[in-house]
């Protein structure tokens, strides 16, 4: 990995059973947790590229979803604050890095750990 790279990761709540206002308080929290870490570069939402047709705003965000940038030194720090935050929720996250994206699943306990472990792998190759 070439230090002093930023690594992207972005969170997508997609939990079927969670309503599209219910998906929305779970990233609020987790935006309002993230830009208390000192560790991170940027946090933030993600700008909808497709806005509805006649949105007086200047762009709505995606339902769900939100962005962080990370150095390398500090990425296993947020990993294990994700893992500790996100537990038995179904997510997707994907982690960019050196041009290179990982995506992983999530909707237990086990397949948390094991996308944790993916993440932690892939961004240290």
């Amino acid at each position: 990995m070439v230090e002093g790279s930023s690594i992207k990761v972005t969170i997508n709540f997609n939990d079927p059973d969670l309503s599209p206002e219910d998906q929305e308080i779970e990233v609020q929290k987790l935006l309002k947790q993230l830009k208390e870490l000192d560790e991170l570069e940027s946090v933030e939402r993600i700008l909808d590229p497709n806005p509805p047709e006649g949105n007086k705003a200047l762009g709505g965000f995606l339902m769900g979803m939100l962005t962080t940038e990370v150095n390398p030194a500090n990425v296993r720090n947020l990993i294990g604050f994700l893992g500790d935050r996100l537990s038995g929720k179904a997510i997707e996250m994907e982690v960019e890095a050196n041009g290179k994206k990982l995506k992983v699943k999530a909707s237990s306990q086990a397949e948390l750990m094991a996308a944790i472990e993916a993440a932690q792998k892939f961004v240290t190759m």
